[in-house]
């Protein structure tokens, strides 16, 4: 069958616990250096390069003056899209809002009885671009990329949000990503995609504005381009395929583990899905509910082929085990299909977005929960969060000294910048008290 069962203190368990702490360690040079061409060429050639890319890749007959959306296929894309959509994207808007908007730091500030003042100013980046990925030709459009990318920067309040996202072979737009945008207050949108997208937002074309912050999931070739201009510009991630790991016991449902194994090996043929689980017996009835399950998927080859190099079904002693391997792996998104699962919380460290309980699918995350789904990958769970609000706020300190206030500290500060042998720092604060 697709996936074999495996002992964690087996050999051959081992090693697939080694696969999977090891699995971000492998890189795509030919990759890389597509991708720098198309950045340079981008910054060297501005309008005519991107142009040519758009044309060679995704829409042959489109020309300059059409590769920004119009007013009028803006207003067009209303009368495209059913007022089911429209009522989805109510409830998703609301709740991804809601949850956001929590997220939302404030400036401070801290005064010291001599009338010293400390604190910080957090202010939003003045501009973003927002990567949304063509989702087969336009054919299977991305909404939930526009919302989860585009609300956190709304409420952050930066001014100028730029959405790219490549046309189809018609120059057309999605008008279901066209109507998403505009209900969140996006209007400015190109028809671009891939490396060359993310070069024109870093660099600037004479159409294109170059901005602050890019964000937004896609192929290798967009995470590379990413990679390459951040400290340019601040992106959120570099992320690699899509991740899950279920840690589940004797009380979850094999058929839900795979449909959730599923739902995250369509994604790609890279993605992961791995299940840790305390019952023996669990794997054997997870096979059979995938091999009924996998047929009848629309991805079903991309699915099959998923599970068979990444797919994984661990089995551990105990569910203490399952939650360190978890820690171990720092997984996008870790299911904890259990019959406790908030029992467990306090001791996962290390994951992008945790889902608890059996009626808590990932699925749940990606589209309507509220939380964001941009998540780290390929193990940055360890140090990196979820696309949020703060992703596109920068903080100033805020320093403010009374002559008491210095005049209290100058021999301090002089001591520590004589012991660095900066003597101008010293004299800095000396030369405001020369009777002294």
């Amino acid at each position: 069958m697709i996936i074999k069962p495996l002992h964690a203190k087996s050999s051959e368990g081992q090693e697939a616990i080694d696969g999977l702490l090891s699995r971000f360690e492998t890189g795509d040079d030919s990759c890389t250096r597509v991708v720098t061409e198309i950045i340079e060429a981008v910054r060297t050639g501005a309008d005519e390069a991107l142009l040519s890319y758009v044309r060679k890749f995704d829409s042959p007959g489109l020309d300059l003056s059409s590769l920004g959306v119009s007013t009028e296929e803006l207003r067009k894309a209303y009368d495209l899209v059913d007022q089911n959509f429209l009522a989805t994207l109510e409830v998703a808007i609301e709740r991804i809002e809601g949850f956001h908007q929590r997220e939302m730091e404030d400036s401070w500030m801290q005064t010291r009885d001599d009338g010293t003042i400390v604190g910080r100013l957090v202010r939003p980046v003045d501009s973003c671009g927002l990567y949304v990925p063509g989702g087969k030709s336009g054919s299977t459009p991305l909404v939930s990329s526009v919302l989860m990318n585009g609300i956190p920067a709304a409420i952050a309040g930066v001014q100028q949000r730029v959405m790219v996202t490549p046309p189809g072979a018609d120059g057309e737009v999605s008008p279901y990503l066209l109507v998403a945008a505009q209900e969140i207050g996006l209007t400015e949108i190109y028809k671009v995609g891939s490396a060359w997208a993310i070069a024109a937002l870093a660099y600037g074309t004479p159409t294109i504005p170059s901005v602050d912050v890019i964000v937004g999931p896609g192929n290798q070739y967009v995470a590379e381009a990413k990679r390459q201009v951040s400290g340019l510009v601040r992106i959120d991630m570099i992320a690699g395929p899509s991740e899950v790991l279920i840690v589940t016991d004797a009380a979850a449902d094999a058929s839900h583990i795979a449909a959730d194994m599923l739902a995250q090996a369509e994604h790609d043929s890279q993605a992961l899905a791995v299940v840790v689980t305390t019952d023996e017996t669990q794997p054997e009835r997870i096979e059979a509910a995938l091999a009924s399950q996998l047929p009848k998927l629309e991805r079903e080859k991309i699915a099959r082929q998923a599970l068979a190099d990444k797919g994984r079904i661990i089995v551990v002693d105990t569910l203490e085990e399952s939650i360190d391997l978890a820690n171990q792996v720092a997984i996008e998104h870790l299911e904890l299909m259990i019959e406790d699962p908030w029992s467990q919380l306090p001791f996962v460290r290390h994951a992008g977005a945790i889902f608890l309980g059996g009626y808590t699918p990932e699925a749940a995350g990606d589209y309507l929960a509220g939380p964001n789904h941009v998540l780290p990958t390929m193990g940055t769970a360890r140090f990196a969060s979820a696309l949020g609000v703060e992703t596109f706020l920068k903080k100033s300190s805020i320093i403010s000294y009374s002559r008491t206030g210095l005049k209290g500290d100058a021999e301090h500060i002089k001591t520590l910048a004589r012991l660095e042998g900066l003597t101008a720092h010293a004299a800095s604060v000396s030369c405001r008290f020369p009777e002294e």
